[in-house]
């Protein structure tokens, strides 16, 4: 996409923000999936179903090479589609506190490592920032300052998750390092949750849940380290000023 076609775009999607929440969905499931299924995607085929295989060591006819190979095809596919199949079914999707820190580690791979847009309301316009996030999530919002940490505030958005919009905190420090918190009322479950560290693939983060609003701070490998009381402080200005 040309520099002025994806200023359009980044436009249309700042005054469009529904269609941006979709836009932003896509994005979290793309790096779900891959995620998901690139370790799988790189497992060698079984030497039963290698079509090299059954053509070199079958001796009939060419048409019978040709039906042994369709065949194999469809072993393959029948297989494969059985096996995802089974195994969608036998992966449990995540609820409660698990489910909101899974969100968090998705919001993050997805804007923590924007080079253009990490965020879509600057720091600088807060107020509607805010504003934006009690409207939708139908809740007080509070803004902690991490600078005692290091990290500034550099704006935020919403994003679309599994169990409703959820509000997106960026924060970077001087070299340029980024966490978020990712916070949304829970569904349900886990209304009041003691904080626990997670990891999604190399986003680590600690998640939590006060009074019906749940939050998750995540970070890096890099800065696996430090989240943890960052998590405590964010925690305490969120509870102090609510």
């Amino acid at each position: 996409m040309s520099d002025s076609r994806r200023a359009e775009v980044e436009a249309y999607l700042e005054s469009n923000p529904e269609v941006a929440e979709r836009f932003a969905r896509f994005g979290a499931q793309r790096e779900a999936l891959r995620s998901a299924l690139g370790p799988i995607a790189d497992e060698p085929v079984p030497p039963n179903l290698n079509l090299g295989h059954l053509m070199v060591s079958n001796h009939r006819p060419n048409r019978s090479a040709w039906q042994a190979a369709a065949a194999a095809c469809l072993l393959l596919l029948a297989g494969g589609g059985g096996g995802w199949m089974l195994r969608g079914m036998a992966m449990e999707q995540p609820v409660g506190v698990n489910a909101l820190a899974q969100e968090a580690s998705y919001a993050y791979a997805v804007f923590g490592s924007d080079s253009r847009r990490p965020v879509e309301i600057a720091a600088t316009d807060s107020d509607a920032l805010l504003g934006w996030f009690e409207k939708r999530l139908s809740e007080p919002i509070s803004l902690p300052d991490l600078s005692g940490a290091g990290y500034q505030f550099i704006g935020g958005r919403v994003v679309a998750t599994q169990n409703g919009p959820a509000g997106l905190l960026m924060y970077d420090d001087a070299a340029g390092t980024r966490i978020a918190i990712l916070m949304r009322p829970m569904v349900r479950r886990d209304e009041n949750a003691p904080m626990a560290e997670h990891r999604e693939g190399d986003v680590v983060g600690y998640a939590w849940a006060d009074d019906g609003m749940g939050y998750s701070l995540v970070g890096g490998l890099n800065v696996a380290d430090a989240l943890h009381p960052i998590a405590d402080e964010a925690r305490r200005q969120i509870l102090k000023r609510t």
